[in-house]
């Protein structure tokens, strides 16, 4: 079982930053990959990016490609998402998600059994 909950999101201008955290529960942290997911009004929850129960791979959206950056500390138990340059677009509920045993990293949604609540991240134009 693991249970994640999400923080750091917020209101930020066109341009700015925000980090956002999600901090894990349970002994199996370490060993599955991680992912960020964010759902805007009205659409469907899309994927971010993920990393690799290592660290050593990640992968990104063509969206935040250069922009997003998802690492992890294993000793804390803790993923993480550094926002930069962030755009109106972007404005969306981000959720962190925990992906299923045996997964290296992955894109899809049904990769993923264990979810945050989600973080409002809001960007004014």
């Amino acid at each position: 079982q693991v249970q994640l909950v999400e923080s750091g999101g917020g209101l930020v201008q066109a341009g700015g930053s925000l980090r956002l955290s999600c901090a894990a529960s349970g002994r199996t942290f370490s060993t599955r990959a991680m992912g960020w997911f964010r759902q805007a009004p009205g659409k469907e929850r899309d994927f971010v990016a993920a990393i690799s129960w290592s660290g050593d791979n990640t992968y990104y959206t063509n969206s935040v490609k250069g922009r997003f950056t998802i690492s992890r500390d294993n000793a804390k138990n803790t993923v993480y998402l550094q926002m930069n340059s962030l755009k109106p677009e972007d404005t969306a509920v981000y959720y962190c998600a925990a992906a299923k045993r045996g997964t290296y990293y992955s894109s899809y949604s049904y990769d993923y059994d264990y979810w945050g609540q989600g973080t409002q991240v809001t960007v004014s134009s």
